[in-house]
């Protein structure tokens, strides 16, 4: 994709981001901060979803210490820069959240992760942690239909890797949920660390090891302290029972970001991204009418749906820019495009602002994803 340079030099000191560890106190650039370059070139200060076409579904990101952002999605065939195919969890690099390029895979047959059975299974959900210097890599190994998905991991000194799997944490039958995918680790301010997994059976939490990489104690006490957050435990698939669950702390709060609804319908997707919170990392959390997350399914407050140019939006992480703007990141179906690739799901790449009300609840501007919006703030590097 086409490259747009900066003709603003910014001298404000960036701070490094934590991955899902968030700050309310960065305050945004004065006009004292900004130096005008002598290039007659103008900087746009707008952009168009989708950022990355034709495919990046349930986007993960993460900010590398190069000041570089780095986007991760479910393996599907499509177009990769240049290249037509199969990408084993792709990976997308951008200085400004908007203009992306195709990097590499996480992933090549030779070393994809073999420890699910089902035949077809593949590399879903992708999310990314750093640790220490280490930046782990979970994923989801599944099939349509798979009796017994789970989630592992994979471990690398970059962004780009290059990953060694580390192989499982756990499978469904492991840890007792049905269809356990659609991991999101988060890193406490204590370091703990905590898993987020679940796909309409429920959203459940259980700790892990400091270094992210297996359970803390063994599977039966996992198995057995795990805590439903969100939706019921019906033992089955159920759309309303939410998956796709990403944790972000502001304002003093534990913020839960879920989607509900249909995925991969096209056009006639009903994904949506829903919030609620918690003073706790583990919970109880509730949506902004005060409902329980685990009182019953369908519950959340909107943050972002459908409009009249994208259908199915939904599956979501969070990066801020560099004046400390929350932005989601999560894919949909342009309405005015074919919803399929090939025979891949088109879903594209999105990101918009979050915007706060007075109690402290996110969502994005008119509830849908934006066209000609304001551009991210990043400092040029």
């Amino acid at each position: 994709m086409k490259k747009i340079g900066f003709t603003l030099i910014f001298t404000a000191l960036l701070v490094g981001c934590t991955p899902h560890v968030s700050s309310t106190e960065t305050l945004p650039p004065t006009s004292e901060d900004v130096v005008v370059s002598e290039s007659s070139e103008e900087l746009p200060t707008t952009y168009d979803n989708p950022v990355w076409e034709p495919v990046l579904a349930d986007p993960a990101i993460i900010r590398g210490d190069d000041g570089i952002f780095y986007a991760y999605g479910t393996q599907d065939n499509a177009l990769w820069g240049d290249y037509y195919g199969v990408r084993y969890t792709p990976i997308l690099s951008s200085a400004n959240l908007v203009d992306w390029e195709y990097r590499d895979q996480a992933f090549k047959p030779a070393t994809m992760p073999t420890w699910n059975e089902t035949s077809g299974a593949g590399l879903w959900a992708p999310d990314i942690v750093k640790i220490g210097d280490t930046y782990n890599l979970y994923y989801s190994l599944s099939a349509w239909g798979d009796p017994n998905p789970g989630i592992g991991v994979a471990t690398g000194p970059s962004p780009l890797g290059p990953f060694t799997d580390q192989g499982k944490i756990f499978d469904s039958n492991d840890i007792g949920v049905y269809n356990s995918i659609d991991q999101a680790v988060y890193v406490d301010t204590d370091n703990r660390v905590y898993m987020f997994w679940g796909s309409f059976s429920g959203i459940y939490a259980v700790e892990l090891t400091s270094d992210g990489l297996s359970v803390k104690g063994t599977i039966e006490e996992a198995k057995a302290n795990k805590v439903l957050v969100a939706g019921v435990d019906n033992k089955r698939w159920d759309i309303g029972n939410y998956e796709g669950a990403y944790i972000i702390k502001e304002h003093g709060s534990y913020y839960m970001f879920l989607s509900t609804g249909t995925c991969c319908e096209g056009h006639y997707s009903t994904y949506e991204v829903r919030v609620c919170r918690s003073e706790n990392i583990l919970g109880p959390y509730y949506d902004k009418a005060g409902n329980l997350m685990t009182y019953r399914q369908n519950l959340g407050t909107p943050v972002v749906r459908a409009n009249d140019d994208f259908a199915g939006v939904g599956h979501n992480s969070i990066i801020k820019d560099d004046a400390g703007e929350s932005w989601i990141v999560y894919h949909g179906f342009d309405k005015f495009e074919d919803p399929y690739y090939g025979t891949t799901n088109r879903r594209a790449l999105l990101i918009d602002k979050l915007v706060w009300d007075s109690e402290a609840w996110p969502s994005v501007e008119g509830l849908g994803a934006s066209r000609g919006a304001t551009r991210p703030y990043i400092v040029a590097r």
